[in-house]
């Protein structure tokens, strides 16, 4: 479990303590620096690393980084808001001891999410992770709700960074092949084990669609936790790619044609520990409320996007017919649906249980992600917002006329368009605070001026190695 409170200047009580005894645990084992994480609103993870004996200091009073990799690009160039983009002041970047892991595939190291306050010791409100933290405090005060959260993570392998960053496969073999997963039996087994020695439970690991891709499933945490975690096997991924001479790409379209990567998010809600997408009386045994949930999610999914999947390449992957999830529409175990209703096998529903929301991928925030689909699911829960009728198969293959009649309808085509979505919806903005909410629009209008002109080849290759 994360914690909720605030990091405050001085360390709040019992931090610097705790700090001392694990910073001396780690230098007895041989770990020298530790990674301070977080996430930018591009969906690049940002790093400043200290020596574990500076880990009681960070604890208290934190470590400086500059508020300006707010409005960064993922090609680094920089815009702007009213705020966020000068280079002016600095913030303090807290780790958060609760997440604090020795990296088995980084040896030498340990990692650490962080959060960020101000100078003076206020909340930084470009600060995604404190966001989160506060949108699930809401959930708790107002509905008594808490959450249980994963986000699956597939990524592509390839033969090392070639020089014009060409992807070339590190395997060929089929998709889900028994070949595929023999071609990297190495290279996976150590990246089992450098997971399982830092406490990540690990659902499934096996071979995916796309040329090289593999996909990855963790157990669900609170939504802090599961963003952690998220960050954190990514990290595990890569380090352990570079020790075996493979380079890995998380970006939402490796190449202009073909399957991309996801990072689908999983989320159920509960309430005095029951599971609220099991038991009830409403359809595939949810409860009203779950109902409303997944009703407001499936509402706002077009300005959701533009957190979801912020990346001009997130647009080469977000194509009908490919399972995308690129159509509001909900359906059980339907994968070209955005909202898929997974209810588990009989005898662990009430456990397993939960929906995922599809058009996500790994160019996403995981923070500014999950903020936002609990702010949708919030709101359609608050309103008792209907869900719809139910759609099987594929939504591409509806009469229009037919698709209109149900609701149906295609989410953005390009970031752009997802842009203007997001800038009409009063609650995801109202959800992130005004700062962050014109963080992400200034970023998103400067990564599509960046691609201006570029053909999808020329789009993929740009962000193919950002994340």
């Amino acid at each position: 479990m994360t914690t909720l409170a605030d990091p405050v200047p001085g360390g709040r009580p019992g931090d610097v303590e705790r700090a001392t005894a694990l910073g001396g645990e780690l230098s007895g084992r041989g770990v020298h620096g530790v990674v301070l994480s977080y996430v930018d609103t591009a969906g690049v993870c940002r790093v400043k690393t200290i020596p574990t004996a500076k880990l009681a200091s960070a604890a208290a009073w934190g470590v400086g980084m500059s508020p300006v990799f707010d409005t960064f690009l993922a090609n680094d160039s920089i815009v702007a808001t009213d705020v966020l983009g000068s280079p002016d002041g600095d913030l303090r970047l807290y780790p958060d001891l609760d997440q604090l892991v020795a990296l088995a595939g980084q040896p030498g190291w340990a990692w650490a999410p962080v959060d960020r306050i101000t100078q003076e010791g206020e909340r930084h409100p470009g600060c995604s992770r404190t966001a989160l933290r506060r949108i699930v405090a809401e959930a708790a005060e107002r509905h008594g709700l808490s959450f249980r959260a994963a986000i699956e993570i597939e990524w592509s392998v390839g033969q090392g960074a070639v020089e014009g960053g060409e992807f070339v496969p590190a395997a060929t073999g089929p998709a889900y092949s028994a070949t595929r997963q023999v071609e990297l039996s190495a290279y996976t087994a150590d990246l089992l084990a450098a997971l399982a020695a830092q406490g990540v439970e690990v659902e499934q690991l096996h071979p995916e669609y796309a040329a090289g891709q593999f996909e990855i499933s963790v157990g669900a945490l609170d939504p802090v936790a599961a963003a952690d975690r998220s960050v954190l096997v990514r990290q595990t991924i890569r380090a352990v790619a570079g020790r075996h001479g493979y380079a890995v790409s998380f970006a939402p379209a490796v190449l202009a044609q073909g399957v991309g990567n996801g990072g689908h998010i999983h989320l159920s809600a509960w309430r005095e520990g029951v599971n609220l997408h099991s038991g009830g009386a409403g359809r595939y045994g949810m409860t009203a409320e779950a109902e409303s949930f997944a009703a407001g999610i499936l509402r706002r999914l077009p300005a959701l996007t533009a957190v979801t999947a912020p990346s001009p390449a997130s647009y080469l992957r977000l194509k009908p017919s490919q399972w995308a999830g690129v159509f509001t529409a909900w359906g059980r175990e339907t994968r070209e649906a955005a909202v898929r209703i997974v209810t588990g096998t009989t005898g662990l529903r009430e456990q397993a249980a939960n929906l995922e929301v599809k058009p996500v991928d790994l160019a996403a925030n995981p923070y500014l992600a999950l903020t936002c689909v609990i702010a949708a699911g919030l709101d359609g829960l608050s309103s008792g917002a209907p869900l719809p009728e139910e759609i099987t198969g594929d939504p591409a293959r509806l009469d229009p006329a037919d698709a209109a009649a149900r609701g149906v309808r295609r989410l953005p085509a390009s970031l752009p368009e997802a842009v203007e979505e997001f800038r009409k919806d009063e609650r995801l903005r109202a959800a992130l605070g005004p700062v962050l909410a014109d963080a992400v629009i200034a970023v998103r209008q400067g990564e599509s001026e960046a691609v201006e002109g570029l053909d999808d080849e020329r789009v993929a290759a740009a962000y193919r190695w950002k994340y």
